[in-house]
């Protein structure tokens, strides 16, 4: 499987956080011929070993991108049929109105998220974002039906295939960060091709919407002597200065700041100047800003 390819497969797997269990076998079936083991961690983060061909392996490089993807949980089931939701990650309320989801129940339900209709709506209310207690999930069924098959605490994630658009560029539900694991797929299957001394872990974690979790505890259980994080940032559009985003087909950001290694990111930038590879640089405050700075 190329990796456009392994990233569409990779984007439609289910995978909100803190319930990855459907992504991780997605990983598991992408990586298992690329890798010499793969083993899920206590918490269930996937990590992937490629062994170094060194009798002694002068270091271990860890390469991690998170597994999860934002969704919803059912937080109140209501007497006309309808759900009640709360987010799980950073949702967006915005976009919510007339979303496609399907809720994780005894069996899996479609539903489409609706909210109070605009004809009916406050006038002072039309031009704001909609709270969390005015959105509502509805799965065509009663509320004797539904609590049978639906419990408080069911997980509701995005109904969305991932698409094929125009100059090979793709757009699905979960590209943060499936497509960090399918850079890590790609990494893979070049190292099939070369012999490395030093041991490789990949990486996929858990929980990084809610408080990087499982990249925290994967640390800890592979012990790296490098580690080096794969995630996404924010590509250019109309309407956003220049200096807050990331030309698309530019190439990678490679971030630096205090959480970054100065000699790692120094590597890093002069692989990429040997191999005439083009990239963005990106500043990091701290560990959750990304400040993307064009490099000339």
């Amino acid at each position: 499987m190329d990796t456009k390819q392994a990233l569409m497969h990779l984007a439609d797997a289910r995978g909100v956080t803190g319930y990855e269990s459907p992504a991780w076998d997605v990983v598991n079936g992408l990586f298992a011929d690329l890798v010499d083991e793969i083993r899920r961690d206590p918490l269930g983060s996937a990590v992937m070993w490629k062994k170094g061909a060194a009798k002694e392996p002068p270091a271990a490089i860890m390469f991690a991108a998170h597994l999860d993807e934002i969704g919803m949980i059912v937080s109140k089931i209501e007497d006309e049929g309808f759900l009640r939701i709360w987010m799980m990650g950073g949702v967006d309320r915005r976009i919510l109105p007339s979303m496609e989801v399907t809720v994780h129940g005894r069996r899996d339900l479609p539903g489409v998220i609706g909210a109070i209709p605009p004809h009916l709506q406050d006038p002072s209310k039309k031009d704001k974002s909609w709270k969390w207690d005015e959105l509502l999930v509805d799965c065509g069924m009663s509320a004797d039906k539904l609590r049978e098959l639906v419990r408080v605490g069911d997980v509701i994630s995005f109904d969305r295939r991932a698409v094929g658009l125009a100059n090979d560029r793709i757009a699905g539900k979960s590209m943060d960060d499936r497509a960090g694991i399918a850079v890590m797929y790609e990494a893979a299957r070049e190292l099939q091709r070369l012999a490395h001394e030093c041991d490789v872990y990949f990486v996929a974690t858990v929980q990084e919407e809610v408080g990087y979790g499982g990249s925290i505890t994967s640390t800890f259980g592979v012990m790296p002597d490098i580690g080096i994080a794969i995630d996404v940032g924010h590509a250019s559009m109309p309407g956003l200065p220049e200096h807050q985003v990331m030309k698309m087909g530019a190439g990678p950001a490679i971030s630096f700041g205090p959480h970054v290694h100065p000699h790692v990111f120094q590597k890093l930038k002069e692989t990429a100047e040997e191999a005439a590879l083009s990239i963005s640089l990106s500043r990091a405050p701290t560990r959750a800003a990304r400040t993307p700075m064009r490099c000339r």
